[in-house]
């Protein structure tokens, strides 16, 4: 993939961000919103990340455009879960199955190291086998499945939970 680059986001990728995310919003249960996000909404979701520390957001680009992202979020609200992260990638639908999710996750788990990080979550909407594969590729482990937790498009969707240590 030599023509494309992984950087971290800057405020101009936005607008693509939330075209991608909307894409899975309407279109597929990876994602338990209902209701695609607004600009606003994704704006506040993207002032949470930082250049250094625990909630960091990478881009994949290629040319100008933004076609993928990689982040890492607050697991739970709970101070004591603070050592505790939650991880997302998501990619523009055309760009599955070239490998750039692994490097997404692979330069987003590269800046975490050495962050006061102690588990790395990642929860994935059943069933999917292309996130299975590579969070077990990224060295995740599945940890247990929440049945039923999420009603979307009519139906109960089953949350697969994989668990990474970190040093």
């Amino acid at each position: 993939m030599t023509d494309v680059s992984i950087r971290r986001a800057e405020q101009r990728d936005l607008p693509e961000l939330l075209a991608i995310y909307n894409h899975y919003v309407v279109n597929t249960p990876i994602t338990f919103d209902l209701e695609p996000r607004s600009l606003a909404q994704r704006q506040e979701w993207f002032d949470g990340f930082r250049s250094s520390g625990r909630y960091q957001c990478f881009v994949a680009v290629r040319g100008s455009r933004s076609i993928g992202w990689a982040c890492s979020a607050r697991f739970k609200e709970k101070a004591a879960y603070d050592t505790s992260i939650e991880t997302s990638v998501y990619l523009a639908p055309s760009e599955g199955g070239k490998g750039l999710g692994r490097q997404l996750y692979d330069t987003l788990l590269d800046a975490l190291a050495g962050q006061d990080i102690h588990r790395v979550f990642g929860g994935i909407t059943l069933p999917n086998e292309a996130s299975i594969a590579l969070h077990r590729s990224a060295g995740f482990e599945h940890i247990g499945t929440y049945q039923e937790i999420g009603r979307k498009f009519g139906k109960y969707w089953d949350v697969a939970l994989y668990l990474k240590r970190l040093p």
